[in-house]
């Protein structure tokens, strides 16, 4: 009897855990659902502007190609009334068809390579629309099984008829979870490895430009390293945003030094960090689960409030630890964004940071009102092996 209270209590543990790694799935799979929906409003703009362009380099081509003929024929009426235009004339006006004739060549160059990239854009933002949807459909699907398994644990205890069945069931949870991590991994690879085609392509074009306009060329490797550039350190942030490695090497306080470092470089905010009372060094899950606090409220800083100050206070007591986020920025009403419901833009961050500190058993308060900043308290009870 003793031993199947115990599998029993083990088995809770299993749902708990599995609970705790869907919640932590569910905030970075909606940081995955922002991103994509940026990344679409994004192409999109991008790709009406290359089709502007498209449109605008077409006319021109057709403006060049009749002062093309224009000049040609010109030219060779020169050249058969030699009797009539001396030699300077005939210079002059093949001197003017050659230079109509090298612009009509570098802009129908122009309009090629401007029209495969617009066909690349489209397949973009085709491929980012489908990212976009399966991220959201992920993000729902989860928080199905989240609130399903919220609401029914004590149910889903006594309703299993075995032991073996239950455990059966945590496991394939975890599997399922992490088919998706790898499934959403792929689909954001897609996103680099586009870029990366676009670098080949440019790269390309500078290789042609080469031996026709020298000038235009460095123009264009110009571009290219701004390119590379983007892609890189749009690269380096999605990795470091999916699992910074530093928490596991350095710890909470040093990994949010850095963090806060660079968002600083980025963001122009000026960011300031506290720490209070000794550094307590806390168990794995519960300092991802700080730094992603952390991390999202800065994002919400960066994203609305147009502040230019901020500020990060942790205060480590015996028993607690004590968080409190501040800025110089617009502001809310606390009321209107708590009525935001799921999906809605604007209301992911503070719905996140909400169930990452009640998965943590912890409170948080959010003081705010339009044109005097925001506020954020969080407390948080520490385990009785760390306080």
């Amino acid at each position: 009897m003793a031993n199947t209270s115990s599998k029993v209590e083990r088995i809770n543990e299993i749902l708990q855990e599995t609970i705790y790694s869907i919640e932590n799935s569910k905030e970075e799979i909606t940081e995955i659902v922002e991103y994509a929906r940026d990344d679409v409003k994004v192409i999109e703009k991008e790709l009406l502007e290359i089709k502007e362009r498209v449109d605008k380099v077409i006319r021109e081509v057709d403006l060049l190609e009749v002062e093309e003929r224009k000049g040609r024929a010109y030219l060779s009426n020169v050249s058969k009334n030699f009797n009539i235009y001396t030699e300077e004339d005939l210079r002059i006006a093949y001197d003017k068809a050659n230079e109509v004739r090298i612009r009509l060549l570098l802009k129908r160059e122009e309009e090629k390579r401007l029209i495969e990239r617009r066909k690349e854009e489209e397949l973009r933002l085709k491929s980012a629309i489908e990212v976009y949807r399966k991220a959201e459909n992920v993000r729902k699907s989860v928080s199905v099984a989240t609130e399903y398994l919220k609401g029914n644990l004590d149910e889903i205890l006594f309703t299993v008829d075995h032991l073996n069945k239950r455990q059966v069931l945590g496991i394939k949870i975890i599997e399922a979870q992490e088919e998706e991590r790898e499934r959403l991994a792929r689909d954001i690879h897609d996103g680099p490895a586009q870029s990366m085609a676009n670098i080949l392509l440019k790269t390309e074009i500078c290789e042609r430009l080469m031996d026709i306009d020298r000038e235009k060329s460095k123009e264009e490797f110009q571009n290219l390293k701004t390119i590379v550039r983007s892609t890189l350190k749009d690269l380096r942030k999605t990795i470091y945003d999916l699992r910074p490695m530093s928490l596991d090497d350095l710890g909470l306080i040093p990994t949010l030094e850095r963090y806060i470092y660079n968002f600083i470089d980025y963001s122009g905010i000026n960011v300031k960090l506290c720490v209070i009372g000794d550094v307590v060094n806390l168990n794995s899950a519960m300092e991802v689960a700080v730094f992603r606090i952390v991390q999202e409220s800065l994002n919400n800083i960066f994203k609305h409030s147009k502040a230019t100050d901020a500020r990060i206070c942790i205060e480590y007591s015996p028993t607690r630890l004590n968080l409190t986020i501040t800025d110089n920025g617009i502001g809310f009403n606390v009321d209107e964004v708590n009525k935001v419901s799921n999906g809605t833009v604007g209301g992911f961050g503070l719905i996140s940071i909400r169930e990452r500190v009640e998965l943590l058993e912890g409170n948080v308060e959010i003081k705010s009102s339009p044109g005097k900043g925001t506020r954020i308290n969080i407390y948080i009870m520490l385990p009785e092996e760390e306080s």
